[in-house]
């Protein structure tokens, strides 16, 4: 058996979100599943979530190139590095969002899970599916302690 998690899910819980500004939020929800780590400096996730978050109004598809782009220009709107701004590095995070089961990949294009709102996305995908059967495994684990005790 190798250490290598099937699956894994880290899940934080912050104070009620009232009067947060759009990046803020998406941030506190990046933060909060776990794709960006407390005091990270490196945070071009977030505007990369961003811009999906706003091309699923449209029912938008965009490429790495354009949601680089449009990440390019939120991170010169509040004057934050443009560091991350890597074909490289914008595909990376968005592997990590395909990983999470946020974002779907057609061809070339990217966008949020079947064009769902994010509140269904975490419903149907992390809250019905991933989170029950981690708990199953974590109880198998367990179960096979209590044998050997």
């Amino acid at each position: 058996m190798k250490d290598i998690p099937l699956s894994e899910i880290t899940l934080r819980k912050y104070e009620k979100p009232s009067g947060l500004e759009k990046r803020e939020l998406v941030r506190k929800i990046c933060l909060s599943l776990g794709l960006l780590q407390l005091g990270d400096s490196r945070d071009v996730i977030v505007d990369i979530f961003m811009v999906l978050i706003d091309a699923n109004k449209n029912r938008e598809k965009l490429t790495s190139n354009e949601i680089g782009k449009r990440v390019g220009v939120i991170r010169k709107k509040y004057s934050l590095e443009t560091k991350g701004l890597a074909e490289s590095n914008i595909r990376r995070q968005l592997k990590r969002l395909r990983d999470g089961m946020l974002v779907d990949k057609q061809g070339n294009d990217y966008y949020l899970h079947e064009n769902e709102s994010l509140s269904n996305i975490f419903e149907n995908n992390i809250e019905r599916f991933v989170i029950p059967q981690i708990i199953e495994r974590v109880k198998e684990y367990l179960l096979e302690l209590d044998k050997e005790n």
